[in-house]
């Protein structure tokens, strides 16, 4: 129910920002972005969900505001915004939508399927429906809060030296034994010890936490008894979602993220955000109103101008993100919007950085792409942005989104090329091993030609989004029916080997087999020239059952195990020693590209590249597509990046042998200065293990599908 403003509250003429609601010990000032209405009100929920409208009569530069006294933290509110209802001209108002403020700092509740959450009738859509949508959409939430950062300071950790962890906020901790069961699967689960000294243990230094953003699951999806858990279905871009609270949603998870994100970095942690800027949860033109589309449809979306049969009522929408709308980054309201975001996750909450995602949806000048669209541009001069990790997914869904290589400094970019070159590698599916050796050096074929340094490519060779990589060494087709879509959702083009049995076997010797086949792939991913990635679970052998879609599994199909009785320990160690490595020795995360000489007159080359035998490639070997032996030789005296002051660094030398050969290779150690003597500091031959003496020229069987790293004296 609801009553009008009438004498009950003055209201003031407040100010046209900040934008959202800014509360004070006197009075709450709300302004919102409304260009094209000609009445807006904003809509105060008492306790028992009584709503008072209050009609904003100020409007400066196209912003409606006012200031009303005696709003309280934790008040819900919304707005409602009266104007033309045509659709095809991008002009959807509705006052009987309560529409969420797209800079509410907290949301709090849901949506509820209903027809009254649509600006139209399901039966007829060129019609307004007037059904009053209140009882079935979220509500913003005036948030003020007074965390205490202790001085906390940003790490800014240079890019060399960090290493990814990708996880899921609900999935790390809900079936965690050593988090308390009331904070599993929130934030505050996150900052508890079990957490925070694991991944320290384990050698990361960043985690990149999938969509936390306010989101809401797609009406299809709740259709289907099925919940949106990626998240990455954004309605709230300064709001952390309310689902990860474990103290409630009027306010509340603003503290509880700022203790999470004080906690990671107590722990020596960066945290970074996976941000969806490129679409929102209102979906395409048959979606619901819930925010953006009430308030300035036009400014907000992309347009395509084009006309199609089937939908005259709105058939104007563009989308190159499959998701039914594309953000348009490039007006002033949606730009500002993006920015403003953005600044407020660093200056506010702290965070260190962002990953986007399909980030070449936010480059669209009109529908071109273009390294100097508006938001690359601003974010590259802001003085708050161009200072924290930025991370781009080069890619959307057209034809011509694939952009890996071209985003400017000081973007780096997801290497799917990585992920594709070492996945054929590992599974004998490759043709010759000349890429597979540009990349491990740092994919200088992509960024090296715009002045970018190894550090530009983020090395993964699995995501959230795919087989996890115990399932791609156990599975060649995805198995996606508890999706319900009949197993047609999800990729084809897996690249993965099941060793020989689709899923679980008792067959012991294909078990080791898949456990050496995934210590392979960490091992390649941790120790290659670049910003390695690691998917969280992946160094425990977490399983999805061959789901690689698991968007909507809101279950025991996505959420890490941690029973020590289905841990693939050995998987675990490989990739703690190899990110000890990488940590330990410069050598093995430099920051200039490899020249393939000596860094100083008479020394080795700082790389080179050897021949089971012994001796360098030649240009024959790189098109041998029968080899699939492969050593790396790094040297590290000196090494070619200097010091902080200038000065000369020595670090160890290193030949790194990869063998993906279904045969045991016969490996001669080179003969000359380069190393003399070592030991082995890395295996997944059980018959080397770490610690094993070499010496120069010695012959070593290193074993069918294996790794070895030996380190010189």
């Amino acid at each position: 129910m609801w009553k009008s403003d009438g004498e009950t509250l003055p209201v003031w003429p407040g100010r046209h920002y900040p934008m959202g609601a800014t509360w004070s010990a006197e009075s709450t000032n709300f302004a919102v972005h409304a260009p094209a209405a000609t009445a807006v009100w904003v809509c105060v929920f008492d306790d028992a969900g009584v709503e008072t409208r209050h009609s904003l009569t100020e409007v400066s530069l196209g912003i409606w505001h006012g200031e009303l006294p005696g709003i309280a933290p934790g008040t819900q509110y919304g707005f409602r915004a009266a104007g033309p209802w045509q659709p095809e001209h991008g002009l959807r108002f509705n006052e009987s939508k309560l529409l969420l403020d797209p800079y509410a700092r907290a949301v709090s509740g849901t949506l509820t399927l209903d027809p009254a959450g649509y600006g139209y009738q399901w039966d007829a859509p060129e019609q307004l429906e007037r059904t009053d949508s209140a009882p079935y959409v979220p509500r913003s939430v005036v948030v003020h809060d007074e965390f205490d950062w202790g001085g906390e300071q940003p790490i800014r950790r240079r890019w060399r030296d960090t290493v990814i962890y990708e996880m899921h906020v609900k999935g790390m901790t809900a079936l965690h034994d050593r988090v308390p069961e009331e904070l599993r699967g929130t934030y505050a689960g996150l900052a508890t010890p079990a957490v925070t000294d694991y991944l320290r243990d384990l050698g990361v230094t960043a985690v990149e936490l999938l969509p936390v953003h306010q989101f809401l699951s797609e009406p299809s999806l709740a259709e289907r008894g099925l919940v949106n858990y990626w998240g990455y279905n954004s309605i709230g871009y300064f709001a952390p979602h309310n689902g990860y609270s474990s103290t409630g949603d009027r306010g509340q998870q603003v503290t509880e993220f700022k203790q999470m994100v004080k906690a990671f970095h107590a722990a020596g942690l960066e945290v970074l955000l996976d941000v969806v800027y490129n679409h929102t949860a209102e979906s395409g033109p048959t979606g619901p109103t819930l925010s953006f589309r009430g308030l300035d449809d036009r400014a907000y979306y992309h347009r395509s101008h084009l006309k199609s049969a089937g939908e005259p009522f709105d058939d104007s929408y563009w989308d190159v993100t499959g998701c039914g709308n594309t953000v348009n980054a490039g007006t002033p309201a949606m730009l500002r919007l993006i920015l403003d975001s953005l600044r407020y996750w660093v200056t506010e909450m702290h965070v260190d950085g962002f990953r986007f995602d399909l980030a070449s949806a936010l480059t669209r000048v009109d529908h071109e792409i273009s390294m100097e669209s508006h938001l690359l541009t601003a974010i590259g001069q802001d003085p708050v942005l161009r200072n924290v990790k930025l991370i781009a997914e080069p890619w959307d869904v057209s034809m011509e989104g694939y952009r890996v290589g071209e985003f400017p400094p000081p973007w780096v970019e997801w290497n799917d090329q990585f992920r594709d070159t070492m996945r054929d590698f590992w599974r004998g599916q490759t043709s010759g091993i000349r890429t597979v050796a540009t990349r491990l050096a740092g994919s200088s074929d992509l960024y090296a030609d715009d002045g970018r340094a190894p550090y530009a490519s983020v090395n993964f060779v699995t995501a959230h989004d795919g087989f996890t990589l115990r399932d791609l060494v156990s599975y060649e087709q995805k198995h996606n029916e508890a999706n319900g879509e009949e197993n047609r959702d999800g990729t084809d083009n897996n690249r993965s080997w099941n060793c020989g049995v689709e899923g679980d076997t008792e067959d012991q010797e294909i078990v080791a087999l898949r456990h050496r086949q995934a210590a392979n792939l960490m091992a390649t991913l941790c120790l290659a020239n670049g910003v390695p990635m690691i998917t969280a679970g992946d160094e425990r052998g977490r399983t999805q059952r061959g789901n690689n879609n698991p968007f909507c599994q809101d279950n025991e199909t996505s959420w890490i195990d941690w029973r020590p009785d289905d841990a693939w320990l050995d998987v675990y160690e490989i990739t703690k020693t190899a990110l000890r490595l990488r940590r330990e020795h410069p050598a093995l995360r430099q920051r200039h590209w490899f020249e393939g000489r000596p860094a100083i007159e008479g020394g080795p080359k700082d790389l080179a590249w050897l021949h089971p035998t012994g001796r360098e490639m030649t240009g024959d070997d790189w098109y041998d597509e029968g080899l699939q032996v492969l050593g790396m030789f790094v040297s590290g005296a000196p090494l070619r990046s200097p010091g902080p002051r200038g000065e000369q660094q020595r670090d160890k030398s290193f030949v790194i042998w990869l063998n993906a050969d279904a045969q045991p290779a016969t490996l001669t150690l080179p003969a000359n200065d380069w190393v003399h003597t070592g030991e082995v500091a890395l295996s997944t031959d059980p018959k080397l293990p770490a610690g094993t003496l070499i010496t120069a020229g010695q012959q070593l069987e290193l074993d069918a599908r294996s790794v070895l790293v030996l380190r010189a004296a």
